[in-house]
Formats: structure tokens, sequence, C-alpha cells
């Protein structure tokens, strides 16, 4: 297993803009079956850990009655208060990261990390968790994934095209390397290892300006990572885009994606 990734904590300072109007959502049915699958109530408390501008914390917050929020970066963290005051549920913030993680924060009932797991260091992190998470409590990651399905034709150019752009850094390489361990390795190796999916998908029409957030949203593109060629960048999306848009809008069809993770004696 190759080495984790060094702790940027304001790695995402500039894409945080961008993120919560560009990344794909996650479906609504998927929250409401992992909440059910965990067997939430309001007697519950929830970590989102990586929290990001808040999508899943908000998500989850009517089914428990107590949301604590982790994540590194101000003004993601900022960004999610918003969306949390906007949606009217009370969310606790806190700017930290996995390394924080400890008996100061409370016991949980269900952990959820979204699109951020990777960028933690996976066997600590797991071994943290299992002080904080109760006995029958679950880790839940969550992602989305485009279906190779003809409405998705355009995302392979749209890819590449964010690539060529990328700047290159030790993440990617890692992340893309042969030596990269899947999380569900990971898992099976940590007292987290009863695992199962739940998937949810969906056709969406998505305007091309929330993709062009989308690719802005990313570390390796971010608009301070591209500097003086962001401009280019966003021009050359655009164009992309124009030619698979009607009326501005994309079809792309997305799986949005749940890995629970519990201890084998949890139910």
């Amino acid at each position: 297993m190759i080495a984790p990734l060094a702790f940027e904590p304001r790695r995402f300072q500039s894409a945080a803009a961008h993120y919560l109007r560009g990344r794909a959502p996650y479906a609504a049915r998927l929250i409401a079956r992992v909440a059910e699958r965990c067997r939430l109530s309001r007697a519950d408390r929830l970590l989102d850990l990586g929290c990001g501008p808040g999508p899943l914390a908000v998500a989850f917050a009517p089914f428990v009655g107590g949301v604590v929020a982790v994540d590194p970066e101000p003004e993601m963290l900022r960004i999610a208060a918003v969306a949390a005051a906007d949606a009217g549920v009370a969310i606790e913030f806190i700017q930290g990261s996995s390394y924080d993680l400890g008996p100061q924060l409370g016991r949980f009932r269900l952990v959820t990390i979204g699109r951020a797991f990777h960028w933690m260091d996976r066997v600590d992190t797991l071994r943290r968790l299992a002080g904080i998470v109760e006995s029958d409590g679950a880790v839940a990651l969550f992602q989305d994934n485009h279906l190779k399905v003809p409405e998705n034709r355009w995302e392979r150019a749209y890819d590449e095209l964010i690539d060529s752009y990328a700047e290159s850094h030790a993440g990617l390489a890692h992340i893309k390397s042969d030596d990269w361990v899947r999380h569900e390795a990971i898992l099976l190796d940590s007292p987290f290892s009863a695992l199962e999916r739940i998937g949810v998908i969906e056709r969406r029409r998505t305007p091309v300006d929330r993709l062009v957030d989308r690719a802005l949203s990313r570390s390796s593109t971010a608009p301070e990572r591209l500097g003086s060629r962001a401009a280019d960048f966003e021009r050359d999306i655009r164009a992309l885009l124009a030619d698979v848009a009607t009326d501005g809008f994309v079809t792309e069809v997305v799986e949005s994606e749940a890995l629970i993770a519990m201890r084998p004696n949890g139910s």
C-alpha cells in the first residue's frame, strides 16, 4: 500500500465557491434509503467528515437529532453554514480534519464521507472512527458515477479536456497509481468490515453553467491552480458543451452511491 497523501488543509480553497453549484447532487432517494438502512432516528447523532459545502450534512439533518460537520477549509464551512441556514436545519460546524477525530466529539450512529475519503489517511481515520461510532453504527462513503450509456458520451471528451488543463500533483498520481488500494479493501481490514452498497440511478438535465462549475470544483483545476489559464479553461469547457447542449442543458445519467460499512457483529 502506498503512503497516504500529505495533508493540505487549503487544497480546496478556491474550488469551494464552485463545489456546491457544480458537483452532481446526491439523489434524495439515496439519502432516504441510507437513513432507513442505518435506522436513523431523532435520538441519533451524525458526523459528516470532510463535509465540504455540506450537502450530506444538510440532507441528513432531518433524519437525526444532531449533526456535526467537519472540514479543514474555512470557505467550505462558510458556504455550508449558509446552505444549512437556507434549509432551516441546525448543524454544528467544526474546522478540522480526520486527524482531529477523538472522544471530544462524542459518539455517532452514522459517519458520512462524501468524495473525500481518498484524501485522508484511511487506515488511521477508520481506527479513530472505531472509537466514536456506536457499536451498531456505520460509516458510509458517498460518491457519484456516470454510467456508460448513450446520454453520457460527452463525458469522455469533457474529462479529457479537464485533464489537459489539470495541474499535475501528488494527489492525482497517488490515486491513479496501479498501487492504489480501493476503499473496499481498506474497509475489509478495518473494524467496519461488513460492507454493502446502495445505488440510485437518475437521468438529469444539467445546466451548462453547473458543468463549468463542476470542472472548476476539482482540486487539480481549481481557479487558484489554473491562474491565468482559468478564462481559457472556462471558454473551452463551454465550447465543448455547446455541441451537446439543448437550450443550455446537457443530459446526464448519474448513479448516486453509498458504500455502507458496519462492524461484523452489527446489524
